[in-house]
């Protein structure tokens, strides 16, 4: 099983750019740019709520978990 962001869906949705969220959230590109590509390997607590803030999302609605095939 594996974690994915969902975050590439949740800035379509609202038209938003990454570069635009790193703003909103008070992050850095690198890091928006990280989750956003799924090259993460863990994420703070910090992160995680800066960014379900900006987007007025939940974490679930963040992240969803892959079954294997």
């Amino acid at each position: 099983m594996m974690i994915k962001s969902n975050l590439a869906v949740l800035l379509a949705e609202r038209r938003m750019k990454m570069y635009q969220l790193a703003e909103k959230a008070g992050i850095s590109r690198n890091t928006v740019s990280a989750v956003y590509n799924d090259g993460w390997k863990m994420i703070s607590r910090d992160v995680m709520d800066a960014i379900c803030e900006a987007l007025e999302v939940q974490p679930g609605d963040l992240f969803t978990r892959e079954l294997p095939r």
